[in-house]
């Protein structure tokens, strides 16, 4: 496993995608915006190689954020094979870059130095000042252009023991990309919703781990941090997304990629677990944030957290009546999510968090169902539709039957062209839901009619 690390904004994360091949961390000019660390996969020569990219270190800073880096940053650093530490060559040389090299070299890890931004062969005399660092072999590169990256996987290859492809695959974490056997098929769960309702703090509860950074201050994560996990025979990858913001609330450029990024992630994802703050009950922005996964077709879970706190402010009333009440505002405000299932946990006790597993698999099964053409027209036909109907309203359904999963998309076929009335699609949908579950998962249903003659 290569490591990259480094102070901040030197290029890392750069790096980090162009050794993967592509856009995984966030990258800008702004210091600090890699702040766990995160894990691809490179190719070269024939062989794979595991990388790591860490938040930007600043030795001895003991504020909250960079000192929680750094412990991110250690315990990659601990799983090393090799480590590469990059700096600016277009910078002179800083005291963090000498703490930091004394740090890298005191830990006994083969290392490597890579200078970055040496994007023209003028510029290599710059990195004759890196030598001070003491790290002995040093590599110019351009992590933006390529220049140089080919010799510094080579470099780095050498001191990586060989492994078969399966161990390393076994090992790390697995390509979003690289399709899979549906008998280890993963189940890919994005953790979503606003800043600081406490989306880390459940995603290492669930991993067991201390995966991501958690901290009080809102916007912590910028980078989607990812994590497997095998239980029960089955795989989950739980990906904590950055707080979505409304766009007039986002002004850094990071915090502006971070939504977008974390909208990519969702849309890869197949389910979603749409965190909520019980303290601040149910607000527009989780109503928009949960239209995302709905409109892109993703299950969704919903999960209101922090409920222990609500409990001990409480001071009269049941528990069960409370969440009762909670869930019936829910429902009011997220209409469109009547589907999903509601969980009520406190991801910083653990309790009720292994619910989320339960609730995970059984919607990612549901996702997944398939009803036969047979099955479809027989309940077709005994469905009421006149219930739905309204005076006038001439579209009737001839034949269904489902063309797809993931989600669940059925084809009507109608006496003309034209689509269903909105009352009416949504009477079909409920007793679709009715009769055959489908429950946590959108339903798409498309219209086919015949044209005038």
């Amino acid at each position: 496993m290569l490591v990259i690390v480094g102070r901040p904004n030197v290029g890392k994360s750069t790096l980090f995608n162009r050794l993967i091949g592509r856009r995984r961390s966030i990258v800008g000019d702004e210091p600090g915006i890699t702040r766990d660390r995160l894990y691809g996969k490179a190719h070269w020569n024939g062989r794979e190689l595991r990388v790591v990219d860490t938040g930007g270190i600043i030795p001895e800073d003991k504020e909250l954020i960079p000192s929680e880096i750094y412990r991110q940053a250690r315990v990659a650093l601990d799983e090393a094979d090799v480590v590469v530490m990059v700096v600016d060559g277009r910078s002179e040389l800083a005291a963090p870059d000498m703490e930091l090299a004394r740090l890298l070299l005191r830990s006994g890890k083969p290392l490597l130095l890579a200078v970055n931004k040496i994007d023209a062969a003028k510029l290599e005399p710059l990195i004759e000042d890196f030598r001070r660092l003491g790290i002995q072999r040093i590599f110019p590169v351009s992590a933006e252009h390529g220049n140089g990256i080919g010799e510094l996987l080579s470099a780095a290859l050498e001191l990586v023991p060989s492994a078969p492809l399966s161990t390393l695959a076994e090992a790390g974490e697995a390509d979003e990309q690289e399709p899979q056997p549906e008998t280890s098929r993963e189940t890919k769960i994005a953790i979503i919703g606003r800043p600081n309702v406490g989306k880390s703090t459940l995603l290492n509860q669930l991993t067991g781990t201390s995966r991501a950074i958690v901290s009080p201050i809102a916007g912590t994560t910028r980078d989607a941090v990812d994590e497997l996990v095998e239980r029960e025979g089955q795989r989950y990858r739980f990906i904590d997304t950055a707080g979505i913001r409304r766009k007039g609330k986002t002004r850094l450029m990071a915090e502006k990629l971070s939504v977008v990024m974390a909208r990519k992630h969702l849309e890869a994802a197949d389910v979603a677990l749409l965190v909520i703050d019980a303290t601040e009950g149910v607000t527009a922005l989780d109503a928009t944030i949960g239209g995302y996964a709905h409109e892109s077709g993703r299950s969704v879970v919903i999960v209101v957290n922090k409920w222990d706190l609500v409990g001990s402010a409480r001071q009269h009333g049941k528990p069960a009546a409370d969440q009762a009440l909670f869930e019936k505002q829910l429902r009011s405000v997220l209409k469109y999510l009547s589907y999903a299932p509601v969980i009520f946990i406190s991801a910083t006790s653990g309790k009720n968090v292994e619910r989320v597993f339960v609730a995970v698999q059984r919607v990612a099964q549901e996702r997944l169902k398939r009803i036969s053409t047979g099955e479809m027209n027989r309940f077709l036909k005994a469905v009421d539709f006149e219930r739905a109907s309204t005076p006038g309203y001439r579209l009737r359904i001839q034949y269904l039957t489902q063309v797809s999963v993931a989600p669940p998309t059925f084809v009507a076929f109608t006496n003309r062209a034209g689509k269903l009335h909105f009352a009416y699609q949504r009477f079909l949908e409920n007793q679709i839901r009715r009769a055959f579950g489908f429950e946590g998962t959108p339903i798409r249903i498309k219209t086919r009619g015949k044209e005038k003659e």
